[in-house]
């Protein structure tokens, strides 16, 4: 079966907005035929001016030939922005729905999948990779259609007026487009895919490392915490520095070639003016001269639309990679739990490409009602045994179940009612700290959230603030401490009354008074 290309994903993510893009180069291409007729008047004009002279008062056309030229170049460019028109139209619609449905699957995949990913690279995906494809359907398409359509109509201009001038113009062309081969083919599609991991792996250490600089001062480990986001650097200024040597000659020969055909063109003036010169050549010279400035532009439309295609087909990769991602299976026939016991019977765990498994053969029977607490040294899948009971991931083999039911067997909505789960790393959303709360139980009261307040000792939390439980979280610089934000997470557990309450070192930064 044949790959489906990137180009046609993301014009089946644009609906019926796709007809747009079609239209824009099309638009695009007949502006670029449009703005060679300029070239045309020009050359009557030259024509009637070497014909009269030294008499230059008998030419009569040069004026209205003058404004035909300005009239095409005003109607190519009314044409060029009727096609950016509609491929902006038809790449915001793509990257708008690309950025909905990547956020769409990320809330079906496994809750631990942002965590192993890394949150920082994933945002970059969603943000900058959806970006990357607007501006490359909104520009560099259209711009591609009209390189594509320049030299098709220079093709018939150059050889109607003296094919010998016309065929050598061509040939630093050639040799540009040559160049150009060798920087865009599947090599430098792999240096491509390089940089971008570079990329991906320093935002998110810097992401990571900015999230743990109060812990970092605390302890006094600010050299040793660096040290991660410090190889992310340098790898990424290794890739940089080699990709900039590799692309330094092929870059300067392909600027030279397509900056040369104004040299070829001298050089050809030469060689076919040795045996005189005639008004004619002179003519056809300085219309050469004056159009295949055109050629260097297009090359260089055509350099730049390679490499953002490069970009745009790792972006989409990258996009697809998690949409490709395969959420948790869900049955069909649900089981509902009979009480709040939980039964591990041999379950194993492994994370992606890890060396040994992070939960090994576990088998425990906890009782409904009763309180357990999960001892053992960092990284020894304390949180991974806590994750695979509210199933953010499923075991690699033997089973779970809460109430004789099997969590892979209830429905992910029904599981959620019956676990209540309150992490380390706590957060709290853009949202006054009463919704916030609220989000364990939505349609309770305040009488309600309040009550769950106070039982999980966050009034002093409240009252320190002027507006109370209406304050906005974020909003005006407004932010709690870490053991503020898992007092008011208990809260909202509390709230939520689930039969199963895991707590994964809810109070690590709780001061004593409420640990």
């Amino acid at each position: 079966m044949k790959k489906q290309s990137n180009l046609s994903r993301l014009l089946e993510i644009a609906g019926s907005h796709k007809y747009l893009t079609y239209a824009s180069w099309v638009l695009s291409a007949i502006s670029a035929l449009i703005a060679l007729v300029p070239f045309y008047y020009i050359w009557k004009m030259i024509k009637e001016v070497l014909e009269v002279a030294p008499n230059f008062g008998q030419a009569q056309s040069l004026t209205g030939n003058g404004w035909m030229a300005v009239l095409f170049a005003v109607i190519a460019v009314l044409v060029y922005i009727a096609g950016l028109m509609c491929s902006h139209l038809g790449a915001f619609r793509i990257a708008t729905n690309l950025r909905i449905q990547t956020m769409e699957h990320i809330v079906k995949l496994p809750l631990g999948f942002a965590e192993s990913f890394g949150s920082g690279k994933l945002r970059k995906i969603v943000n900058e990779s959806s970006a990357a494809t607007e501006t490359y359907l909104a520009h560099q398409l259209p711009d591609r259609a009209n390189a594509i359509a320049t030299p098709c109509g220079l093709l018939v201009l150059l050889f109607v007026f003296d094919w010998r001038l016309g065929l050598l113009s061509l040939v630093p062309v050639v040799l540009g487009f040559l160049i150009m081969m060798t920087m865009t083919g599947k090599q430098m599609q792999e240096k491509m895919k390089e940089y971008q991991n570079a990329l991906d792996d320093m935002s998110n250490e810097a992401v990571e490392y900015v999230r743990g600089i109060p812990v970092v001062k605390t302890f006094g480990q600010t050299i040793f915490s660096f040290k991660r986001f410090k190889l992310a650097i340098d790898e990424y200024e290794k890739w940089t520095l080699g990709y900039t040597k590799n692309m330094m000659l092929p870059m300067i020969c392909f600027t030279t070639a397509a900056n040369g055909i104004f040299a070829a063109l001298i050089i050809a003036a030469f060689k076919l003016t040795s045996h005189g010169v005639t008004d004619e050549f002179v003519l056809n010279l300085f219309f050469y001269v004056i159009i295949t400035s055109i050629l260097t532009v297009t090359l260089m439309k055509i350099a730049y639309a390679g490499e953002s295609q490069m970009l745009v087909d790792d972006a989409v990769n990258r996009m697809y990679s998690i949409l490709e991602t395969e959420p948790l299976a869900e049955t069909k026939s649900g089981e509902t739990p009979k009480d709040s016991s939980i039964q591990l019977d041999n379950a194993v765990f492994a994370y992606d490409n890890a060396e040994s498994n992070a939960v090994d053969g576990i088998t425990m029977n906890i009782k409904a009602g009763e309180h357990i607490a999960v001892v053992g040294p960092s990284g020894g899948g304390k949180t991974t045994l806590c994750s695979l009971i509210a199933r953010f991931w499923d075991v690699k083999s033997g089973s779970i179940k809460i109430g004789g039911a099997d969590v892979r067997n209830i429905p992910s909505e029904e599981l959620m009612k019956y676990v209540s789960y309150v992490f380390q790393d706590s957060k709290l959303l853009k949202m006054s700290i009463l919704e916030n709360v609220r989000m364990g139980r939505p349609d309770t009261t305040d009488e309600v959230v309040m009550q769950a307040l106070r039982d999980a000792q966050c009034m002093d939390i409240i009252e320190k603030f002027p507006e109370g439980v209406d304050t906005m979280i974020g909003s005006k610089g407004i932010y709690v401490s870490g053991g503020e934000c898992q007092r008011l997470s208990i809260a909202r557990a509390f709230l939520k009354n689930a039969p199963v309450l895991i707590l994964d070192e809810a109070t690590a930064f709780a001061d004593p008074d409420n640990g």
